[in-house]
């Protein structure tokens, strides 16, 4: 693994001092299960620090870039910072063949995959941040991250989707869209919920996440496709 993680500090072109913290960012809770005497602790505790760096870096460059109000920024914010954005990048740094799993877990995919991606890539912030500072760690951001604006901008998708969805179909049908819940699984400590998106009792799509109102934003991002791809029929 050192080895390994030799290669991903010269694709990040980054050298942790402490090569620890790198490791331990890449480690989830259920491989401690199968691995109880394994010297490191899983990256729960980096992960809650790394989302709080994320957040900030991310204001304080808006805040200082943009003189837009402040309702924007804070979409411009979410859209940036949100699983699916940052699960992109954790695949496309290489972080997934990092990843130390389970059994199990290893051979899981899709959107729990994605969430556990999305964890890694604040994880591996946190670790930066303490191994070398705010500012280290703000570069990181601003070169892998703050990068995808313009794209968001130009696409729209700092659009609050729920709103946009209700807004499409309030002005074709006249009707407003409903959200249920489909399931819930995993440990409450790591719980994926699924809404469903209903109009008029038929269901259009569903999406997940973390919590409900992550997953009904995601459910509402996939709607609009399916609705404009059958406006375009």
């Amino acid at each position: 693994m050192d080895n390994d993680l030799a290669q991903l500090e010269k694709k990040l072109s980054i050298t942790f001092i402490n090569k620890d913290l790198l490791l331990q960012a890449f480690i989830h809770r259920s491989y401690l299960n199968e691995h109880k005497d394994f010297r490191l602790d899983h990256n729960e505790r980096l992960e809650f620090l790394g989302d709080a760096c994320l957040e900030l870096i991310v204001t304080e460059y808006l805040y200082s870039t943009y003189p837009n109000p402040e309702g924007e920024l804070t979409n411009w914010r979410a859209a940036l910072v949100r699983g699916s954005m940052i699960s992109k990048i954790a695949r496309d740094l290489g972080y997934e063949e990092y990843l130390m799993l389970s059994r199990g877990e290893a051979q899981a995919g899709g959107r729990a995959r994605d969430l556990i991606l999305a964890n890694t890539f604040e994880a591996v912030l946190g670790a930066l941040y303490l191994d070398q500072g705010y500012d280290v760690a703000s570069d990181f951001i601003l070169v892998h991250l703050i990068k995808h604006l313009p794209e968001i901008l130009d696409q729209n998708l700092h659009h609050d989707p729920k709103s946009r969805f209700q807004e499409l179909v309030q002005e074709k049908v006249g009707i407003t869209p409903n959200y249920e819940l489909e399931k819930d699984e995993g440990p409450d400590h790591d719980k994926i919920f699924t809404m469903g998106v209903y109009i008029n009792e038929k269901k259009v799509t569903e999406g997940s996440g973390p919590s409900k109102q992550i997953a009904e934003q995601e459910a509402a991002r996939a709607a609009i496709d399916v609705w404009e791809e059958n406006m375009m029929e």
